[in-house]
């Protein structure tokens, strides 16, 4: 599908895997952002057995940007929304550009449907040139998904570009709030994995 990695799935899946749907607003699939992401995947893979997709916001073509509502989209900008609003964890993550998300990120948003999130885990993830910038996870990010209704997870995921050896994250620091993060909120997402759950377009 254009704009989504195929869904990649852990050699441990289970039937009871986590559906981890990572929305990437960087205009790159490989960034500093999507680094970041890879670090929060390898330490959710730790705690539990996961299956992941990807959806490149920059990359679903004219279909997405071209759309002022729900019903201009085509179906594979269709598919992708649905996608994001079947997933068990959402992970939203955007570099920072001019203090806030990027508009190709929150245009995504957009056009998901207003409660198609709520009670939903969303974890947050965001990149940007210096500490500074770790205020748009709260002062812009958690109040777009607090509109929807959703489960922010407490603790939100802020790198520097210093955090990265090109786009590998080495800061340990980052590390450790990136477990303590999901440790925060690991018995949730398993009852979700193990929950009854409606199939994802349905």
């Amino acid at each position: 599908m254009t704009g989504m990695l195929g869904a990649g799935q852990d050699a441990h899946t289970t039937d009871a895997a986590l559906r981890v749907v990572v929305v990437n607003g960087s205009p790159n699939a490989r960034s500093k952002t999507m680094g970041l992401v890879a670090a929060v995947l390898d330490t959710l893979k730790g705690m539990l057995p996961i299956e992941t997709s990807q959806v490149d916001v920059y990359h679903l073509g004219p279909g997405f940007t071209g759309a002022i509502e729900r019903d201009d989209v085509t179906p594979e900008v269709e598919a992708a929304l649905r996608l994001a609003e079947g997933a068990d964890l959402l992970i939203a993550a955007a570099p920072v550009y001019r203090g806030s998300y990027p508009g190709m990120f929150k245009h995504f948003f957009d056009l998901v449907d207003q409660y198609a999130l709520a009670n939903k885990p969303v974890l947050l993830a965001a990149t940007g040139g210096g500490d500074h910038h770790a205020l748009v996870l709260e002062h812009a990010m958690r109040p777009l998904f607090a509109f929807f209704q959703a489960l922010t997870v407490p603790v939100a995921v802020f790198a520097s570009s210093g955090a990265f050896d090109g786009v590998t994250l080495l800061d340990p620091r980052v590390y450790g709030r990136i477990e303590t993060g999901l440790a925060d909120v690991a018995d949730l997402l398993r009852s979700r994995a193990t929950g009854t759950r409606t199939p994802a377009g349905a």
